[in-house]
């Protein structure tokens, strides 16, 4: 009986143990398998060193290996940063021709849009430091260059504004240092500071420098997103015309007297305030006090989409 049962546990254990390396077996192939198609179907490329690339017509000593690791890392962190490129393109296509058209007008190189995208990313953004708008102005820099900044408006929110103050600032650096690269690093650094580090290193040559962290990556963040921008299909990225944002049309209209109440003027002009303020960020109230009689150029978009996604409700059945 006991001999039986012996037996009996043996071939239960025998089965036991053949099933589990039979199941350790099947499980082993699986993740070969499935280890085989993430490597077949999931790779990280290096990029093909361009043969040559310019910024502002000034040429990129990319030959030189120090600089090409420099420019590598920055295309490689655009590339693979897909999702961030890609809203790049997108709002480029949106914004790049009232940019071009200003940066044409002011006989300041095209390539220098691509210094507006690196700065904000194409939104109205605000720095730690307090710097705003696609072109970050500080508050004093921008007033500066004539733009106008207090609680009701703040022109650096302003895309034509802001992008003709950016010409004087680009075109009055590039007066004082010889080079559209040492004007873009300048409107990273600061003019005075860029002064101080040339005459000191004896070097007015933007690749030759060394400088801070920050800016020894500004011009190369600049000329890598603008390589990538221009040869898209070269670095993977895929979109369609349709894909692209575009400005809805719309109108200007002309104001020269105070406005006490924006909410209704958007109204009687048959948008709502939301679309109000998406077309002119640099409204910063309810109100425009226009004691002076300046003369401010306002956008309404003509497009009936921008209507209240939701019915107007009565305000009694709220309050």
């Amino acid at each position: 009986m006991n001999r039986k049962l012996f037996y009996f546990f043996f071939i239960c254990i025998f089965i036991f143990l053949a099933q589990f390396f039979i199941f350790s077996s099947k499980m082993k192939n699986n993740d070969e398998l499935f280890k085989s198609q993430f490597q077949d179907n999931y790779n990280i490329y290096s990029i093909v060193k361009p043969k040559k690339l310019d910024f502002a017509g000034e040429k990129v000593p990319i030959f030189s290996s120090e600089i090409w690791e420099r420019l590598d890392k920055e295309m490689l962190k655009n590339i693979y940063w897909q999702s961030n490129t890609l809203l790049y393109i997108k709002r480029a296509n949106k914004y790049f021709p009232t940019i071009e058209k200003i940066l044409k007008d002011n006989n300041v190189p095209d390539d220098f849009k691509y210094l507006a995208l690196i700065e904000s990313g194409l939104e109205n953004v605000v720095s730690p430091s307090g710097a705003a708008g696609f072109w970050q102005f500080l508050k004093t820099t921008a007033k500066e260059y004539g733009l106008e900044v207090n609680s009701y408006v703040d022109e650096r929110y302003n895309l034509e504004k802001s992008t003709e103050a950016a010409c004087k600032y680009l075109l009055e650096s590039y007066q004082q240092f010889g080079s559209w690269t040492m004007a873009a690093a300048s409107y990273n650094m600061g003019r005075s500071r860029t002064k101080k580090i040339i005459k000191l290193q004896d070097s007015n040559n933007y690749y030759n420098l060394h400088l801070n962290s920050e800016t020894s990556r500004y011009v190369f963040r600049i000329i890598a997103i603008k390589e990538i921008l221009q040869n898209p299909d070269e670095y993977g990225f895929n979109f369609r015309s349709n894909d692209l944002y575009e400005f809805e049309n719309y109108k200007i209209i002309d104001i020269d007297t105070t406005i006490t109440d924006l909410y209704f003027f958007a109204k009687i002009h048959e948008i709502n305030y939301k679309m109000l303020k998406l077309y002119n960020p640099w409204l910063r109230k309810g109100s425009l006090p226009d004691e002076s009689r300046k003369m401010y150029h306002i956008k309404i978009p003509f497009n009936k989409s921008n209507e209240l996604i939701f019915p107007n409700i009565e305000k009694d059945t709220i309050f």
